[in-house]
């Protein structure tokens, strides 16, 4: 430790700042054993509330049989998707209205808006729902 001021009074007054720093740091240390006693104490004791009981499943509105898929493009529609990206926008997508993979907030098209789209680079079908086979155009 430094070598302590010249004279009584101040060594006096560090002395008394040690001694309320040593009583707090005591009160704090038997605080939290308390804590941890009465924690250990509730761990051993039997659980003296019943065991939670599970909800029964409630049946799911219109869980029932899945219908048979028939593809139905012809006169569903057609919506555009555009992404916009940090780096500038991606190519628009092209959808069946009724497609599950379309994103964000789509704009519904005419089949022959839909047509004259797929025909620009920048813009390509969905690979999910192929709207190109519903209008009849051939990309490959």
């Amino acid at each position: 430790m430094t070598e302590l001021p010249p004279g009584p009074p101040r060594p006096r007054a560090i002395l008394a700042r040690l001694d309320r720093q040593v009583a707090q740091t005591d009160t704090i240390g038997r605080y939290l054993h308390l804590q941890r006693d009465t924690v250990r104490k509730a761990l051993a004791a039997p659980s003296s509330r019943p065991p939670r009981r599970q909800r029964p499943a409630r049946p799911v509105k219109g869980a029932g049989p899945l219908p048979a898929f028939a593809p139905t493009h012809v006169g569903t529609g057609f919506v555009v998707q555009r992404k916009r990206t940090p780096v500038g926008p991606e190519p628009a997508f092209i959808h069946l209205a009724h497609c599950s993979m379309i994103e964000g907030t789509p704009h519904r098209i005419r089949a022959d808006e839909a047509r004259a789209a797929l025909t620009d680079p920048t813009v390509a079908p969905c690979t999910f729902c192929r709207p190109d086979t519903g209008l009849g155009i051939d990309l490959a």
